[in-house]
């Protein structure tokens, strides 16, 4: 079985937790349906990045709270380049699958969409 990379990104308006844990979770739940094969059993770890404007809560809490409670994951700060997206919440999903990579559906909701317009259909 091999390891794939399921990448993934979305933003926020606002510094707050409650959009913030929601927007997590609307990116997870994607990346989900969009993977229908995806079992939190099969993920090897997730690794979920902010940029230095999100300050206000841990994204990962919000993907605990869909059940993933027993995967590895850790939160970091993304570096801060000049001119990149503001308000962004990045996922790196370590998935232990046989599915190909070129059939692994990435997903970018809001304004992250901007991030990878060729993987956006």
């Amino acid at each position: 079985m091999a390891m794939r990379g399921i990448r993934g990104a979305t933003t926020v308006t606002i510094d707050e937790p409650g959009q913030i844990l929601r927007a997590t979770q609307d990116l997870i739940g994607a990346i989900m349906v969009s993977n229908p094969g995806l079992k939190t059993d099969d993920v090897g770890s997730v690794i979920i990045t902010v940029t230095e404007d999100l300050v206000s809560v841990f994204p990962a809490q919000a993907v605990r709270e869909m059940g993933w409670d027993l995967v590895p994951m850790t939160c970091a700060r993304e570096i801060p380049v000049k001119g990149s997206l503001p308000l962004c919440i990045r996922v790196l999903i370590h998935w232990n699958t046989e599915i190909p990579q070129s059939e692994i559906k990435h997903i970018y909701l809001g304004n992250a969409i901007t991030l990878r317009p060729d993987l956006v259909k």
